[in-house]
């Protein structure tokens, strides 16, 4: 019988209910991780308890908002009493936002997708590290995108907040580089999912990658035998770069 890779390792998965969350999720359960599967979507997260079966894994569904600060500190009170650690987070979890010029977009909209893209994951952050350093291999992976680097017009509170996440996601992996723990960003680039859809409705999206390809390709990130940490890890070209997207 074959060694999985991710034996006996906790990963916590924001955003799973769909697209690379859902990808990610199982494709850590196969390597043989038990996953903490956390969305808003209930019925989401139950099909995906059931793919994760199929493929003889295991998980933990968690109905919460990542935007729910309180939620995110029980979640790691809990997971803190019954595992005494996690060995990986995927901060996958995102909005795309508003498409339009800056000065129409609204306040509230500006301040939902910072709350999700940003602000959540420095709640993760603050939460999750102290179970991530009881790890002896804790690997943090952040789903970013292209456009913090390449500030689309009409894409402004998408880009900033993905902007946002690599400054914080940079500071982390410098604040733990003398630690075990490994941060990093993954940027999918075009991938074949609902919120991808939505921004671009005239796209083809048979010419577009699945989630399930991206998913393949941050698995690697989270196994113990990774030593990168501080890097910005371009699917696209497989580049594993310092925190500077492609031109």
């Amino acid at each position: 019988m074959t060694t999985k890779s991710l034996a006996s390792r906790i990963a916590l998965v924001t955003g799973a209910s769909r697209g690379i969350g859902y990808a990610t999720a199982i494709a850590l359960a196969k390597a043989g991780a038990h996953v903490i599967a956390v969305a808003r979507t209930q019925g989401g997260l139950e099909e995906l308890d059931d793919a994760i079966s199929a493929e003889g894994g295991s998980a933990t569904l968690v109905p919460l908002s990542v935007t729910d600060w309180d939620g995110v500190a029980r979640l790691g009170a809990a997971l803190h009493e019954r595992h005494g650690k996690i060995d990986i987070l995927i901060g996958n979890a995102g909005v795309a936002g508003a498409s339009s010029p800056l000065g129409h977009v609204e306040p509230k909209s500006w301040n939902e997708t910072m709350d999700v893209n940003v602000n959540a994951n420095f709640q993760l952050i603050r939460c999750m590290e102290p179970l991530l350093q009881q790890s002896d291999a804790g690997r943090a992976v952040f789903v970013t995108s292209g456009t913090a680097n390449k500030a689309s017009a009409y894409r402004g509170p998408y880009a900033a907040s993905k902007a946002a996440l690599e400054a914080l996601v940079r500071v982390w992996a410098n604040e733990t580089a003398t630690t075990p723990l490994r941060v990093n960003l993954f940027n999918p680039g075009p991938i074949r999912t609902h919120m991808r859809a939505i921004v671009m409705p005239g796209e083809d999206p048979e010419t577009l990658d699945t989630p399930a390809q991206a998913a393949e390709a941050i698995v690697p990130l989270c196994l113990p035998s990774w030593t990168e940490t501080g890097k910005f890890v371009d699917y696209n070209t497989g580049k594993v770069m310092d925190f500077h997207a492609p031109s």
